[in-house]
């Protein structure tokens, strides 16, 4: 399962870095479990309705209507743009709530922060305690119905200029490794 941020707008323009902070995924997609083609995901909801049971009902072509394996992939794993990979299972968010996912300046990984139906944005599960204790319209929920474990950003589709390919530990140990003393 994956989640895509910032599309490049033209194929014949180079493609430029989402700008610092940027809390939008563009495209929600899910690889399929037979064809392993990647289909659209019309929307956040659905996404994260499919990924929260993930394991015990994998994704297949057939769940949308009128698709089957043998169609073309609505989109293709490539370098246009920056792809995150989701991990499964993971609760859907609780309703009157927003998950928002922010990816960092040097595009390391993402954050992810819930906002509250009164605007209140959240940074981890030590903040959520204490929001459900004093809201009681938040009964019947818990910690555990709110997810900070992060997408794991996709190396190989980061803009070249932002360290492609290797993250900064692997570069300084490369880097002191082959020899370089200016790490």
């Amino acid at each position: 399962m994956a989640e895509k941020t910032k599309k490049n707008p033209s194929p014949s323009r180079k493609r430029q870095a989402p700008p610092a902070g940027d809390t939008s995924v563009i495209v929600y997609a899910a690889q399929c479990g037979e064809c392993f083609k990647w289909r659209v995901i019309p929307t956040q909801e659905e996404f994260e309705d499919m990924r929260s049971r993930f394991i015990e009902d994998p994704f297949f072509c057939n769940k949308i209507a009128d698709v089957c394996c043998d169609d073309p992939a609505d989109i293709e794993y490539d370098d246009t743009r920056i792809w995150v990979i989701d991990k499964p299972n993971l609760p859907k968010t609780p309703a009157g709530f927003q998950r928002q996912l922010v990816l960092r300046r040097d595009f390391s990984k993402m954050d992810a922060y819930y906002v509250t139906p009164a605007g209140t944005r959240m940074r981890s599960s030590t903040q959520v305690a204490p929001f459900l204790e004093a809201n009681p319209q938040c009964e019947g929920l818990s910690v555990s119905d709110f997810a900070f474990a992060v997408p794991k950003v996709m190396e190989d589709t980061i803009p070249g200029k932002f360290g492609k390919g290797l993250s900064s530990a692997n570069k300084k140990i490369k880097a002191l490794t082959e020899g370089d003393d200016d790490v």
